[in-house]
This record gives C-alpha cells, structure tokens and sequence, in this order.
C-alpha cells in the first residue's frame, strides 16, 4: 500500500493535527532517519505554519489539546513542538505540562531544536511591513546605487513581478532597467 494510502486510512482523510479535510499533503517530521512512522497527513495551513511560511495562528494551534493525546508518535512529536512554539499562550504551557512522550519519542521530539525557537517566523515584509509574495510588484522608497554596475535605481522606480530571495528574509530579487538585482526589502513599499 502506497504511503498516501497508508496516511489516508489512519487519518480517516483528515489532518491529523487540526481535523480540516480538503487538500491533505504527507509531511515527514524531521529528522525520519531511524524513526518508523515518520510520516504525518496535513492541512496547507497546518503545513505552512510548521514550516514558517505563514504567521503562527494560536486560535488554530487549539487543536494541539487534542492532537497531543494521538497515539502516532509523529503526531505527538509534532505537537510538541507545536506546543513549545506557543508556549507563552497560557493554554500551550497547561498543554505541554500534561504532556507525556516515552523517552525516544521525547529525543525525536528534541532532536530538531525546534522546541528552543519562539514562535516568530521570519517573512519576506516590506518597509510597511506589509507581506511579500513571489510576482508582487514594489516601488522602491530610496534612490539605490546597483553594486557593480553603472545604473542608478531611483526612488519611486516600479519593480514588476518579484522574486524572494529563500534564505534572506531581507532580499528580494528584481529587473531594473532589464538587469536582475537583488534589493532590500526595507527599500521597498508593496504596490496595491
């Protein structure tokens, strides 16, 4: 039986974490070297904020009280993290007090370091703190030198259909005048 079919069957068709049905995707709890059962069945909005694409949502996160007692380790291990990235949510903390994990379900748990970060989530935002997505259009809010090059990018300069930068929430890539330039974020304001 394929994977998908597996986490199917178990989850009833249902995210294992908050219970929404819908567009359910396999998420392998890292790290799975050596842990049976790694796998877990997800929602997008459970998945994007596992993975910090999306702002932490605590309303959403109250399913933890449940998904916490599931018998899938995964699950379990997911929820504690979960849990530990909410712990200055009063209910995340009673939550994570109750909470048992037998002893190698607790070093899975562990072993990411994710239980160490607070929940904040690094986002592509531009100088009104405004979202940045992938095909935005922005305008640049400074007269900028382009490094290298002879061109001058100059205040008020639209830069259509955007690309973020994956490892630097302070960069985004963009054509000026034809050339590919990577800005800073805190240099643009995001065109409505």
């Amino acid at each position: 039986m394929k994977l998908e079919e597996q986490l199917q069957q178990r989850s009833g068709n249902q995210c294992e974490l908050c219970k929404a049905g819908g567009a359910l995707k396999a998420y392998d709890v890292p790290p799975s070297n050596g842990y049976a059962d790694s796998h877990i069945f997800l929602c997008e909005k459970c998945l994007a904020q596992i993975n910090k694409k999306e702002e932490l949502d605590s309303q959403h996160w109250s399913c933890l009280t449940e998904a916490m007692w599931s018998e899938v380790p995964a699950v379990q291990v997911v929820a504690w993290r979960m849990l530990n990235r909410l712990r200055n949510e009063s209910w995340a903390m009673e939550s994570l007090d109750m909470m048992y994990l037998a002893d190698d379900t607790l070093a899975w748990a562990k072993a990411s370091g994710d239980h160490e970060n607070d929940g904040a989530v690094d986002l592509h935002k531009d100088s009104n703190g405004n979202l940045l997505q992938n095909g935005d259009t922005v305008v640049l809010i400074k007269s900028l030198d382009v490094k290298g090059s002879t061109l001058n990018a100059r205040l008020g300069t639209v830069v259509r259909n955007i690309r973020l930068v994956p490892d630097n929430t302070e960069q985004i890539e963009g054509r000026i005048e034809g050339q590919m330039i990577v800005i800073l974020t805190k240099y643009l304001r995001k065109q409505n």
